[in-house]
């Protein structure tokens, strides 16, 4: 049965202590039914679980990004549980490599999560969302989205497009009652893949060194919940004391 309050589709959502699962709990507590989505089953239902924890309901979808068929299966599936009235894409796959040694198979896997799903996503959210002359459709940046440097020339032209993408959405699509939004998150993140890949990293970054997930998700919701007198199209975040 679909839900009457609207569904809020987060798409790329890893484990509890990241952005994924932050953004799960926060739209959940904004009282919409929340849809993980993903491609590792237990971590969607961990994410699941947390908003009912807390009083929410919640779908975790599995689905691959990169796959076009599956995208819209996953839309349809989640505009049946409720009309689609927001979609964060946060997939995403910051791999780093020589530029030399480079394979193209590489750079296109890269490519396909951070561009490619992206473009999938904000297509099929607007073909559900513009009959409604209403939604909210919010991507993740990175620094990589502004500038490249290497090792990470897959990484940086991939997200660079995704801006791009989502920009020409906005124009396109903002005037008939979408706000688009992109979000380029500069600095790391305070969540597992720092903390327990590059430990020593986390500590030296300090205290309130590293964006906390659930700052940049009140972030997020603060998007949605503008009036749409006054949509912002992109902003930028990162910690007080990183230099930019």
């Amino acid at each position: 049965m679909a839900d009457p309050r609207g569904s809020a589709l987060i798409i790329g959502v890893g484990p509890s202590a990241g952005l994924g699962g932050a953004l799960c709990r926060r739209f959940g507590a904004g009282g919409y039914h929340v849809i993980p989505a993903g491609r590792t089953e237990k971590r969607l239902a961990d994410a699941a679980d947390e908003v009912r924890a807390a009083g929410g309901t919640a779908t975790p979808i599995v689905s691959d990004a990169t796959s076009e068929n599956e995208m819209i299966a996953l839309f349809d599936q989640a505009e049946s549980l409720g009309p689609l009235e927001v979609v964060v894409y946060n997939a995403g796959n910051n791999q780093w490599g020589s530029f030399l040694e480079m394979e193209a198979d590489f750079f296109e896997s890269v490519w396909r999560v951070c561009c490619l799903g992206g473009f999938l996503a904000g297509r099929e959210a607007a073909r559900r969302m513009l009959p409604r002359n209403r939604g909210t459709l919010l991507f993740t940046g990175a620094t990589a989205s502004m500038r490249g440097r290497p090792p990470f020339a897959a990484f940086a032209s991939a997200k660079a497009a995704l801006r791009i993408v989502v920009q020409s959405m906005a124009r396109e699509f903002g005037p008939q009652g979408l706000h688009v939004a992109h979000v380029v998150i500069d600095g790391a993140i305070d969540g597992d893949k720092i903390n327990l890949g590059l430990p020593e990293y986390a500590a030296s970054k300090g205290e309130d060194g590293m964006l906390g997930v659930d700052a940049i998700a009140e972030t997020f919701w603060s998007l949605h919940a503008q009036h749409r007198s006054a949509w912002t199209q992109e902003l930028d975040l990162r910690p007080f004391k990183e230099t930019f």
